[in-house]
């Protein structure tokens, strides 16, 4: 489990292809202070295994689901990524709930500056639209984030500029594909509301209506 905030930019120092699959050596400093081999680490937003460690970095295996749904495949050396331990119990929740399981990829439309705030559109695919709400959480790139507006094919997010400078954010262009994580809370909720083939009113109801005694 994470937060969705960053904790380091670390940079892709290695990439071996291993059939369709990809081993990535990483280089960062901070998050070695106490990183582990089997330790999970957000890579822009994805989790991944730490299979080998050294004091440069550290190494993971992405096998070929996390490549099909991420922009882990897309990455190349000197590519900065945003990093993110595990969380730890008793730690301050200062994003949202994370998992690090990306459901899809979407892409920058287009960068709008304000006088303080930058202004991010990001289509993407419609089947996950229902999954995205206006003012709801949603993670970018390991980046805990709230939408701003949810259009027909896009969305909207505006970022202060303290969350660009210390993410990748800073590095992003139009056209560039980008990792999106949709709301935990929100993806069970539809679950289990559409899987009961019911009237989602009547169904909630039995949760909210109390019997009288």
């Amino acid at each position: 489990m994470f937060t969705g905030l960053v904790e380091e930019i670390g940079v892709i120092s290695g990439i071996n292809r291993i059939g369709s699959g990809l081993r990535l050596s990483i280089s960062c400093k901070k998050i070695l202070n106490d990183l582990k081999i089997d330790d999970s680490v957000a890579i822009n937003g994805a989790c991944q295994t730490v299979t080998k460690l050294n004091d440069k970095g550290f190494e993971v295996d992405s096998i070929e689901e996390t490549i099909r749904k991420s922009n882990l495949g897309s990455l190349r050396i000197g590519n900065e990524v945003n990093l993110e331990r595990a969380l730890k119990i008793g730690d301050r929740l200062g994003g949202h709930f994370v998992q690090g399981h990306v459901d899809c990829t979407g892409r920058i439309t287009n960068i709008a500056n304000e006088t303080l705030a930058v202004n991010y559109s990001i289509s993407f695919p419609n089947q996950f639209k229902k999954f995205i709400l206006d003012s709801g959480s949603i993670t970018i790139n390991g980046v805990s984030l709230t939408t701003a507006k949810v259009y027909s094919d896009y969305f909207s997010v505006s970022l202060i500029p303290h969350s660009i400078k210390n993410t990748t954010f800073k590095n992003l262009k139009i056209g560039d594909l980008i990792n999106l994580e949709f709301d935990i809370l929100g993806k069970y909720i539809h679950n289990l509301i559409n899987d009961n083939h019911q009237n989602p009113k009547n169904y909630l109801d039995q949760f909210i209506d109390q019997p009288d005694f």
